[in-house]
């Protein structure tokens, strides 16, 4: 039986979150099965919080050297990838957006009756020639179906196409509106459909121990309980009784390993690749943190303590308890740190912690 902390701790080390690691960039992404990217700049937040030493700079590099790509992948969300993971994910996790096409609540009612062969074909013939705006891509189809609204016929491309969004989007210091391509076009290679034995593997290196509802929660995929039970995994349970399963050689550290302060990204996905993500944060913060909109929180202790914003070269750190002196002293200097990485120049007096929410 593993306890909640245990979980929290082993989920920790393969986040490289219980300490910064020296691993390039690429290395750190294809690790992590991709970072969220809905926030351009949310990727180097991740990094910066995982790796020593990391330069934005490398990871910008990455993007134009177009050896990492910003694409949607695992629940329809938008991730920083490398570019063979972009290949290997991508027509796997395709049931989601097929599935999506018949029961978007906006663009499904527009979409019914739709050759997708044909929009995927027009899609391709005005998306792989020269990166278009979505805006522009619909306003192009609109012309061909103009029974069909503009909006939903750039939805469906969207969703029957690897489109990618290329430089400058996504760049440090930089920014941009999203300008599509396809993800072959941009790349040069082929689609080759990762096995989902080794997506499971791959998911379990990041973020186990799990159940084959946390794997389904984090890629979209429903029908995986078969693969998963077939791997030769090792097997635990968790405290409410449910069955955990992790490769055998990973990391499962002492409980009582001490885990520092970290600042997270936005939607960062440690805090939404699981059904129960108790293991980091309780279920009443992260009601409140939806509730309110929040994206960014901070850990303490191995587990969400708050939440923190920048505006204005300024860092404000909102607790949602009460800090002891020692992890209030903790959060400033870590926050102090952050706030050097994301704005040059601002002082340690720009970082306000305040008190419990």
């Amino acid at each position: 039986m593993l306890t909640w902390r245990a979980l929290g701790r082993a989920t920790l080390a393969r986040q490289h979150l219980l300490e910064r690691v020296p691993l390039g960039a690429a290395e750190a992404v294809e690790h992590l099965v991709g970072l969220q990217g809905q926030a351009p700049h949310a990727p180097y937040l991740g990094l910066w919080s995982r790796l020593s030493g990391f330069d934005p700079e490398e990871l910008s590099g990455l993007l134009r050297d177009r050896q990492v790509v910003r694409i949607a992948l695992m629940r329809g969300t938008v991730h920083l990838v490398t570019a063979r993971d972009a290949a290997g994910l991508r027509p796997l996790v395709q049931p989601l957006y097929d599935r999506d096409l018949r029961t978007n609540t906006i663009h499904a009612a527009p979409l019914a009756g739709l050759d997708h062969a044909a929009l995927a074909a027009a899609g391709r013939e005005l998306t792989e020639p020269q990166p278009i705006s979505g805006t522009d891509l619909g306003a192009l189809l609109h012309e061909r179906w103009p029974d069909r609204e503009a909006a939903s016929l750039a939805h469906g491309v969207r969703g029957l196409l690897p489109l990618v969004q290329v430089p400058p989007r996504g760049l440090w210091g930089r920014s941009g509106q999203p300008v599509l391509t396809t993800l072959e076009s941009w790349t040069g290679a082929p689609l080759s459909p990762m096995a989902p034995e080794e997506m499971v593997r791959r998911y379990l290196a990041a973020f186990g121990p799990a159940t084959v509802q946390d794997v389904q929660v984090w890629s979209g995929l429903t029908g995986l309980r078969d693969v998963v039970h077939a791997l030769p995994l090792a097997r635990f349970r968790d405290e409410a009784g449910r069955e955990l399963f992790d490769l055998p050689d990973a990391p499962r550290p002492d409980p009582d390993t001490p885990a520092p302060v970290r600042f997270l990204a936005d939607f960062d996905n440690l805090l939404v690749s699981h059904a129960d993500r108790t293991r980091v944060i309780s279920d009443a913060h992260r009601a409140y943190m939806s509730r309110h909109r929040l994206v960014r929180a901070f850990l303490v202790d191995g587990v969400v303590a708050g939440t923190w914003t920048i505006t204005k070269r300024r860092l404000a750190v909102e607790p949602f308890g009460r800090l002891t002196k020692r992890d209030r002293a903790a959060v400033a200097a870590e926050g102090a740190w952050l706030l050097a990485f994301v704005a040059p120049g601002a002082a340690p007096s720009d970082v306000a912690v305040g008190s419990a929410t």
